[in-house]
């Protein structure tokens, strides 16, 4: 009896359990349960881009080239007369003036030979006042018909001969006093001397093609670059106005080494590459500029005043021609086929297709197609136009 009810009372127990377990859930769990089914899904993330706004401003109009820098002036220093290199009072690299003396040839033999032009010139002053004297005397006893005619005519001649020695002996001192100035080579324009090629102590030869050193001027200094025949009527059309302002860059663009101003363009363009050649000049202050360097060139000819613009990435190409990614107020993008005016490389100019305050996409634009959304990264400033 006892083992029995025991059994009877587990069953009424797991009877009730079961009951309990299938009875409906309480109010609040069945709200739970209700709002978790119901919750909406999270918002996709956008594509992450970079964007700029389009604005209006003056966008200056450069012409680029190459350009090779060269000394404004440049001379190869060489003797002119033979001897002996005896001294270079100047160290190679130096700054000089104009007048300096770079090099000193021996100058002792030029010194000899133009005291002997001075002494031959006095030789013949005092032989010609003896004959000026005869002819003064012998003039006289002519007309008194003491002298002979014919010794009269005798003098005459010999002082005619010496006031004719007197010229000569004028122009050997002056060939004798250049040779002796030949002999001190000086600087002919303010410059810095380049390396020394001949040591003192050499024998140095007029006829010699070897120069002493070399000289060149650096400030100012001067550019030469090439650019295409169809720019020669915006380059004639700037000068006319004005000596243009150029601009010399770092050959990676990334620095600007000197500003300066278009001197002239060549008289002839060269059939052979339908380019034309133009020099402009810089006042090089600080020596950034190097005979033989290789610099970017760019000459402002004009400036296109109020236009709509946008950094240059932002304008893509498509099948039906140029667009851009708009970005709008919902930050979804939409493309809009755009008409380009003149781009330089970093500034675009729009003619038709965007309005200014608008944001454009410049980076990012590979993973984007109209209605996408886009999470805004960084907002770019435009470049300085014209920089």
């Amino acid at each position: 009896m006892r083992r029995g009810g025991h059994a009877t009372g587990l069953g009424v127990v797991l009877t009730a359990l079961l009951l309990l377990s299938a009875s409906p859930p309480t109010p609040a769990a069945a709200q739970a349960t209700s709002t978790a089914s119901s919750a909406p899904h999270a918002a996709p993330a956008g594509v992450p881009v970079s964007v700029a706004t389009v604005t209006r401003a003056d966008v200056p109009i450069w012409i680029r080239a190459l350009g090779s820098v060269q000394a404004f002036y440049a001379v190869q220093l060489r003797s002119r007369v033979d001897g002996t290199l005896t001294e270079v009072p100047v160290t190679e690299g130096q700054e000089v003036r104009k007048g300096d003396v770079l090099a000193v040839i021996d100058p002792r033999p030029y010194q000899a030979a133009l005291d002997a032009a001075l002494a031959k010139k006095a030789q013949d002053e005092a032989q010609l006042s003896t004959a000026s004297a005869d002819v003064t005397r012998y003039t006289a006893l002519a007309k008194e018909e003491v002298a002979s005619r014919q010794k009269l005519e005798v003098v005459m001649a010999l002082a005619k001969q010496l006031r004719a020695a007197i010229v000569g002996d004028d122009a050997q001192i002056e060939a004798a006093q250049l040779n002796l100035s030949y002999c001190y080579i000086t600087a002919p324009f303010d410059g810095r001397v380049g390396l020394r090629t001949v040591d003192p102590g050499n024998l140095v030869r007029a006829a010699e093609g070897t120069a002493i050193m070399t000289l060149a001027q650096l400030k100012p200094i001067s550019v030469t670059f090439a650019v295409p025949q169809d720019n020669l009527p915006a380059l004639a059309a700037a000068m006319a106005r004005g000596k243009p302002e150029v601009v010399a860059r770092s050959s990676d663009e990334k620095a600007e080494l000197d500003k300066g101003t278009l001197l002239t363009v060549d008289n002839a363009i060269d059939a052979a590459t339908g380019t034309i050649r133009a020099k402009a000049t810089f006042p090089n202050p600080d020596n950034r500029l190097w005979p033989g360097q290789f610099v970017n060139i760019r000459v402002l000819v004009g400036t296109d005043e109020n236009v709509l613009t946008v950094p240059s990435p932002a304008v893509q190409h498509g099948p039906n021609g140029l667009y851009v990614y708009v970005v709008k107020p919902d930050d979804t993008v939409a493309r809009e086929t755009v008409e380009m005016a003149r781009d330089d490389g970093e500034t675009a100019i729009i003619a038709r297709g965007v309005q200014e305050g608008q944001r454009v996409v410049v980076d990012g634009q590979s993973r984007l197609q109209a209605g996408a959304r886009v999470a805004v990264a960084t907002t770019r400033t435009a470049a300085k136009p014209g920089t």
